[in-house]
């Protein structure tokens, strides 16, 4: 999948794509199915289906305080729109620029001038340009003004909600993995590259892989049951602590996995953990002694889960 960073690097060959814009955070089965239709448009016509996203989200431009969690971190968001089969990736600086232009500059100078859509797949929720004035009806009267089509994609639906990022991070916060399965199609994952640590895991006696978080904010929290990708054709059993580990003096939050049986060296790896059940919160503890036993004991719960196939056949 090619990735273009910003307007002013498209290109004459951009041109003639069928588009669709969003944050697309999670990528889950709701944009999944905007994809599918996208693809499926672009085809018809011998055209490249093309995602246009912004970065940062605009979520996170315009949050006063903490923003809300991001699903899935720019790396994770190409990797999953390039398995499902999209070609191009326009990514926009997402700044005081983008916010205040107004929509119909956004369809003149994006949509017409840089891309030459010949179509266009939307979402049924989608807004855009300063303080979101543009909608569906103004994209309609650009496509017959401009000769593109545009087509709306319905909401989707499972056990009767409607899909969203924010319904998703609303499980994850909550600790209900498995009820996020079938909204994102999948395991809820964070991947990043294995970096050195302070050797406290294993000092007690658990060693961890350490992960870069990537995010100023994450959508779990506590220790999981959990397996790893990325060592091998099979996922590994593991447990993972997502936090920012109170009995340590540095507020970073952080990705500690302890992969269960192995043992290498897999500093600068890559690695994609999936958390599939929330084992507790996390605790302040006072000193390691105490914390090393309440890991030995979170280390068989989530074998106990893992082994009993629950969450591996998922």
């Amino acid at each position: 999948m090619e990735i273009i960073r910003g307007e002013h690097n498209l290109r004459p060959r951009h041109r003639g794509c069928v588009a669709t814009i969003g944050n697309f955070d999670g990528v889950h089965r709701g944009h999944q199915a905007v994809l599918k239709a996208l693809i499926a448009n672009a085809r018809a016509i011998d055209a490249v289906p093309t995602v246009v996203i912004f970065e940062p989200q605009p979520s996170e431009y315009f949050a006063t305080g903490t923003p809300p969690a991001r699903l899935t971190r720019l790396r994770e968001k190409a990797e999953l729109l390039a398995a499902l089969g999209i070609e191009r990736l326009l990514v926009l600086p997402f700044g005081a620029a983008l916010a205040s232009r107004p929509a119909d500059d956004f369809v003149q100078r994006l949509l017409i001038d840089g891309l030459g859509v010949r179509g266009l797949i939307v979402g049924d929720d989608f807004k855009f340009g300063s303080h979101r004035r543009g909608d569906f009806a103004m994209l309609q009267q650009s496509a017959e003004r401009h000769g593109f089509f545009i087509k709306r994609a319905d909401s989707f639906l499972t056990a009767g909600e409607r899909v969203s990022s924010t319904s998703i991070r609303a499980r994850l916060r909550e600790g209900l993995l498995r009820d996020a399965i079938p909204m994102l199609g999948r395991p809820y994952f964070m991947s990043g590259r294995v970096v050195h640590g302070q050797a406290r895991g294993r000092t007690m006696g658990f060693p961890t892989a350490n992960l870069d978080l990537h995010r100023r904010a994450s959508p779990v929290h506590g220790i999981f049951a959990a397996r790893v990708r990325g060592l091998g054709a099979e996922a590994l059993p593991a447990i993972a602590y997502v936090g920012n580990r109170p009995i340590v003096p540095d507020s970073r939050w952080v990705i500690e996995v302890h992969i269960f049986d192995f043992a290498g060296d897999i500093y600068g790896r890559h690695l994609q953990v999936e958390f599939f059940e929330k084992i507790r919160d996390d605790q302040p503890f006072t000193d390691f002694d105490t914390l090393a036993r309440q890991i030995a004991e979170d280390c068989i719960a989530a074998r106990r889960l893992l082994d009993a196939g629950k969450l591996l056949d998922v």
